[in-house]
């Protein structure tokens, strides 16, 4: 955790940072804004749902819940499924569920069927695509993967800009069962970007090596061999006490700028203003993070942005007027767009780029109990209390709490001990260089003439490139 990891990707193939990738940017870029913008996007058909069905909005609520869970609890699935057909398969059946599950739910005629539908056939498709595209991004970036992970995490801004309103004209024009036609067949744009996903060429090896290649293919299909690294199990539980608090605040910023006495457009127009901000903090972020003085320490980074947005929590608790929740969602805006930009670049970092796959499922699923833990909490302290202050105030140590133990864990847990095999190493080659300096003419010559009888003894290999299989790349 304390450095980043090289990692050349799989089979040997380094990433090339850029050409194709680009178009796996792309691709990236639109996943990440279904995946995190479109249940939030649906609430926009809450209220005709409501009148449809004769429900309250704690039932319709449970559709953005059960979106958010799959995507999230999904997460070991998805690692299975990648690690058994690859990346492009897998997005490609998930743009299909996805489709499949908005277009079944316009001709529902029960909140349950509902639930099944646009929550768990829809999730499940959007959580099919996001996982394996980070994964193709991590294999297609290496040096530009810093800039290139917050690019793509500003889809979630821009699409959640252009979701909610395209939501809003469509149940104007439509209702809510032909809004939900056509938003099913948007989603099969994911099917487009899946085709984009054209995995790396591994080098052409002769066919003496081709056994001995394939066996060292082989790997499990869920490896938690991650649990083995330190790093991991800090990042894990940092970013599970994160999640409890971070999106908290977005979700009831609106209601209380109602309860301050504000029109409900009014009230609305502060998440504008916060997804305005963070659609350029995320690719700024991401352009810091891949400076070389930083990148190495782009995990305190990472910690430095949650102590931010957990100190702008704490801050909005005081507001007491329209002014003071816009300046709160500006500076919430730019310390999300921070995190968000950096979650999956420092556990890239960690892991490497072989055990990414298993490593974000297993993330994914610790952060999904607490994504079902926090705004339900948040809520029911509202209600006991009737004062928005206490869950902001809530929220900020929450993800306070996260970034000590992220940075903490990594400085005094992680950085010794890392430290410790390389002062060993240093020592070592010391030893070896003061022996060699400590050599006599004599002991030179000895060596030129047995390197000269060597290329005696093997004229055939004198100009040859020699392939040896312990030190081959």
């Amino acid at each position: 955790m304390g450095a980043v990891v090289a990692d050349d990707g799989p089979s040997g193939v380094k990433a090339p940072d850029g050409g194709w990738g680009w178009a796996v940017l792309f691709g990236c870029f639109i996943i990440t804004g279904f995946s995190y913008a479109f249940p939030k996007a649906v609430s926009v058909f809450f209220k005709e749902l409501i009148r449809e069905f004769g429900i309250g909005y704690s039932d319709t609520a449970w559709i953005s819940s059960i979106l958010l869970a799959m995507l999230y609890g999904t997460g070991p699935l998805c690692s299975v499924c990648v690690n058994r057909f690859g990346c492009r398969p897998v997005m490609l059946v998930g743009g299909l569920f996805a489709s499949m599950g908005m277009v079944i739910a316009s001709f529902c005629t029960s909140i349950v069927q509902i639930y099944l539908t646009a929550g768990v056939i829809t999730g499940l498709g959007l959580a099919l695509n996001f996982q394996p595209s980070l994964i193709m991004l991590n294999r297609y970036f290496d040096k530009r993967r810093p800039l290139a992970n917050g690019l793509s995490a500003a889809g979630s801004p821009v699409f959640l800009c252009a979701l909610s309103p395209l939501g809003q004209i469509l149940q104007h024009e439509y209702g809510w069962r032909g809004g939900f036609l056509i938003l099913g067949g948007m989603l099969l744009n994911c099917c487009v970007c899946g085709a984009l996903m054209r995995p790396l060429e591994p080098p052409k090896k002769s066919e003496a090596t081709k056994e001995p290649a394939e066996k060292k293919a082989k790997k499990k299909l869920l490896d938690f061999s991650v649990f083995k690294d330190g790093g991991f199990i800090i990042y894990t539980l940092a970013a599970s006490i994160m999640v409890l608090g971070l999106f908290v605040p977005p979700v009831f910023v609106v209601s209380y700028a109602k309860d301050l006495g504000y029109q409900d457009t009014k009230a609305a127009f502060l998440l504008t203003i916060l997804g305005f901000i963070d659609i350029f903090a995320r690719p700024v972020c991401g352009m810091v993070a891949g400076l070389k003085w930083v990148r190495p320490r782009c995990v305190y980074l990472f910690s430095f942005a949650m102590i931010f947005n957990g100190f702008t929590d704490l801050m909005g608790s005081m507001s007491v007027d329209y002014g003071g929740l816009v300046v709160f969602c500006i500076f919430f805006g730019i310390s999300y767009g921070m995190v968000g930009a950096l979650q999956f670049e420092v556990l890239m970092a960690i892991v490497g780029t072989q055990k990414f796959s298993s490593a974000i499922g297993l993330v994914l699923l610790a952060e999904a109990m607490a994504v079902l833990i926090g705004p339900p909490s948040a809520g029911k302290l509202l209600d006991a209390t009737g004062r928005y202050m206490f869950v902001f105030i809530i929220a900020g140590i929450e993800v306070t709490t996260s970034a000590l133990v992220l940075a903490l864990g990594n400085f005094f847990c992680i950085k010794k001990k890392s430290d410790e095999p390389q002062t060993k190493e240093a020592a070592a080659e010391r030893e070896e260089l003061n022996k060699s300096e400590d050599k006599t003419p004599e002991d030179a010559k000895v060596d030129t003439i047995e390197v000269e009888q060597f290329l005696k003894d093997e004229p055939e290999k004198n100009g040859e490139v020699v392939t040896n299989p312990e030190t081959c790349v």
